[in-house]
């Protein structure tokens, strides 16, 4: 399976959504998943 590159802008986009997310009662790794990423992706 080939790894997706993000531009810049999108990485910063995923982590104001998962902010967004945590901030309104989920938790990170719920966050995560609806964002479409793995916490292994995550983690790194």
């Amino acid at each position: 399976m080939a790894s997706k590159k993000h531009r810049p802008e999108e990485a910063v986009s995923k982590l104001r959504q998962v902010d967004v997310l945590v901030s309104q009662g989920q938790s990170v790794a719920e966050a995560i998943r609806a964002i479409g990423v793995t916490e292994v992706t995550w983690r790194n």
